[in-house]
């Protein structure tokens, strides 16, 4: 009887796009060696989302399509930030299984093998955490902050020290084309949706060319998105530092109560506490104010129910079988 053909997985890499014209040749020659070997086995395509770039970066990525048939140049029309064009690859994208990863080689690609080993084993949505990482002292530091702050804050654990780099299964996919929120954080989406997870460890290497798309105003920012999305633990700080103002004034009252009944000699006018306090209580009153509003702000723009971004242009690659056709008619 003969053997019906083994079924060939599609694999599919996102990669954002924020000038990186000096990365985006070595980033393909790199990825397409790494997963050369297992060419027999996987249908491999690449979309990269140009996310308004300012640079030649859009001129090699449309030069990169025309020499390989399997890039996708998805052109946003303008600068939407990085999570929403990791999200315009994820409503675009058609494989079995799809590899987020950054273009700045940071995210080592032949970490991207280990992430295909676990998918094979059943996993559905693999992420590389960082074992050990490149970046300055000040980075790590606010990093490791952040990561822990989130943890003690998010209501669903959200593994640390990992990024965007990971693989999510087609069903993964599905389920994230349901999350329309404007304010995103993937990575905690991708937590909150569930499904079986796993780790890969490996050690992230330094940016090869270009500056950082996250200055720290960008890097707060996306904290930010990270504790509001999936905490509201702020809100409820808030009643906590109430109860706790009080607690302090009641216990004012009772020292300046002991101290007229007491010790009345020894009591002179506070005006310089009064004066403190009263800042004190106004700078309290403010923060307050101010994650009510950060809280409001964000469901605001949710309501406007506007489009999350704006495509340009899609552009493929040209399959060898019209490039094979079009020369025989030349």
């Amino acid at each position: 009887m003969p053997t019906e053909p083994t079924t060939r997985h599609r694999v599919a890499f996102i990669f954002p796009i924020y000038n990186e014209e000096a990365n985006i040749d070595l980033l393909h020659r790199t990825v397409d060696e790494v997963t050369a070997p297992l060419a027999g086995r996987y249908d491999f395509s690449f979309i990269y989302v140009d996310d308004g770039s300012r640079d030649a970066s859009l001129d090699r990525l449309t030069e990169l399509g025309a020499r390989d048939p399997r890039v996708t140049v998805v052109e946003l029309s303008r600068n939407f930030g990085h999570q929403m064009a990791v999200t315009a690859g994820l409503d675009l994208v058609d494989a079995d299984a799809t590899i987020i990863m950054d273009s700045d080689l940071q995210d080592p690609p032949r970490v991207a093998l280990e992430l295909l080993e676990k998918w094979e084993e059943g996993y559905e949505v693999v992420y590389a955490q960082r074992r050990s990482r490149r970046d300055s002292p000040f980075k790590r530091i606010t990093a490791s902050a952040f990561y822990w702050f989130l943890q003690k804050m998010a209501a669903v654990e959200i593994p640390k020290n990992t990024g965007d780099f990971r693989l999510v299964d087609r069903k993964v996919v599905d389920e994230l084309r349901k999350y329309r929120e404007r304010d995103r954080f993937l990575r905690g989406l991708v937590s909150y949706v569930g499904f079986k997870q796993t780790a890969v460890l490996f050690d992230r290497d330094q940016r090869h060319a270009g500056v950082t798309g996250y200055p720290l105003t960008k890097m707060l920012r996306f904290a930010a998105d990270g504790i509001l999305g999936f905490s509201t633990t702020p809100l409820r700080m808030i009643t906590r530092m109430g109860y706790l103002i009080s607690l302090l004034s009641f216990l004012g009252v009772l020292y300046v109560v002991g101290v007229k009944l007491f010790a009345p000699e020894t009591a002179v006018p506070g005006w310089a506490f009064i004066t403190i306090a009263m800042f004190f209580l106004g700078g309290i009153q403010i923060i307050m104010l101010g994650v009510l509003g950060s809280y409001i702000g964000r469901t605001y723009s949710q309501v406007q129910n506007r489009p999350l971004y704006t495509v340009a242009s899609v552009r493929t690659g040209v399959p060898e079988s019209a490039r094979d056709s079009r020369s025989a008619a030349r």
